[in-house]
């Protein structure tokens, strides 16, 4: 039905012909050999460097592995030490550490802080970037106690070369009461120093850095630690260290002068949660209640505590509680309305401030939280 064609070839020289005849007088076509020899020329010269081209591609992605292995290899070498000063890399999780710890480095050492400024450790949970800024780190500088429970879950996948400096290594706990059985003591409410697997203790109250005299010891663990690690700082850390301490002795003695306006019997604390214990051991308070009977402000109170509590600060006759910045005033403000006292807020025990805030520091944050207890328990207040 339908006639078939033969397909038709491809005829290069046919094509190349009428390209570049050209009429002559007896309208006859004239090839031009020259031009022809150079089209072909260009055609040949066209294909090859585009074989060249795809080699070269391909020469690139066999040996892809190779300047991969550089960057790698200069990111591992960051991933401990600087590979331009050699000089460890420090991290510590609250900022009021931090701080302590830039007291005792000077310019020498670039001190990074994990944890954002206002947020409450006891609550912090870590990203996958703070995860990556641990593994990066060759120090590492916690509490310890307990407040760090997160870093239970990650520390294993981190850089095992890290050197975790628990800044409350060798201080003595704090227990809730004789039958407590709270995670780090035992059933007859007797201290216990159970490792947790990352070299710090989870037990009884975490709070030393509230007691200047306590974070003495602070800076002799940070600067132990950086001795280790960076030996030609050795002198330097020294220095530091004993001028910072002489700082802290500076701070004791100064808050004791101060509480010394609220009379003894007076100087009573009912806080948000179990935090000023070290605090009132040292310069003469003794806390009434507090509303989270806990040591991590992450738990809730029961509605028989909270009223246990009513009823501790009526017959004590307290005359104010105090709350840490980010608390949730609600349970406290409902106490107020039943007894009459005063919520005092914006109390800095975890986190220091932004330079221009009231306690960029830490020593900064101490005499801050001091002034605005004794502003609140002096007579006539």
């Amino acid at each position: 039905m339908f006639k078939k064609y033969p397909p038709k070839r491809f005829n290069f020289e046919k094509i190349m012909y009428r390209i570049f005849k050209k009429p002559d007088k007896f309208n006859q076509p004239v090839l031009f050999p020259g031009l022809l020899f150079i089209a072909i020329s260009l055609i040949v010269l066209m294909f090859f460097s585009s074989c060249n081209a795809d080699l070269s591609r391909n020469g690139s992605a066999q040996n892809t592995n190779e300047p991969d292995n550089k960057i790698n290899g200069t990111q591992t070498g960051q991933e401990n030490k600087s590979s331009q000063t050699g000089l460890p890399k420090v991290l510590a999780v609250e900022s009021f550490l931090a701080d302590i710890t830039k007291n005792i480095t000077g310019s020498r050492l670039e001190i990074e802080t994990l944890m954002p400024l206002g947020l409450d450790p006891h609550s912090f949970e870590p990203s996958p970037g703070d995860v990556a800024k641990i593994a990066e780190s060759d120090i590492l500088i916690i509490n310890g106690s307990g407040v760090e429970e997160w870093l239970n879950d990650i520390i294993t996948g981190a850089n095992d070369k890290i050197i975790i400096v628990d800044c409350s290594k060798g201080l003595k706990n704090r227990i809730q009461d004789e039958n407590s059985t709270e995670q780090g003591l035992n059933e007859s409410g007797q201290e216990t120093a159970a490792e947790n697997g990352t070299g710090y203790r989870q037990e009884g109250d975490p709070h030393f850095w509230l007691d200047p005299n306590l974070v003495m010891v602070y800076v002799q663990n940070i600067k132990d630690a950086l001795q280790k690690s960076d030996p030609q700082g050795k002198d330097l850390y020294n220095k530091n260290a004993e001028e910072y301490t002489s700082r802290l002795r500076e701070l004791d003695a100064w808050i004791k002068e101060e509480v010394k306006i609220i009379p003894p019997d007076e100087r009573l604390l009912v806080t948000n949660h179990e935090s000023f214990g070290y605090y009132a051991d040292r310069y003469g308070f003794k806390v009434i209640g507090t509303i989270i009977p806990n040591f991590s402000s992450a738990s809730s109170p029961s509605a028989k505590e909270v009223s246990s509590l009513i009823e501790k600060i009526k017959a004590a006759k307290v005359r104010a509680i105090f709350l840490e910045t980010g608390s949730d005033p609600k349970i406290a403000d409902q106490i107020a309305k039943e007894t009459g006292i005063t919520v005092v807020t914006e109390l800095f025990t975890h986190s220091i401030t932004e330079p221009g805030g009231p306690a960029p520091t830490y020593i900064d944050m101490i005499k801050f939280d001091t002034k605005t207890i004794v502003e609140s328990l002096m007579p006539g207040s």
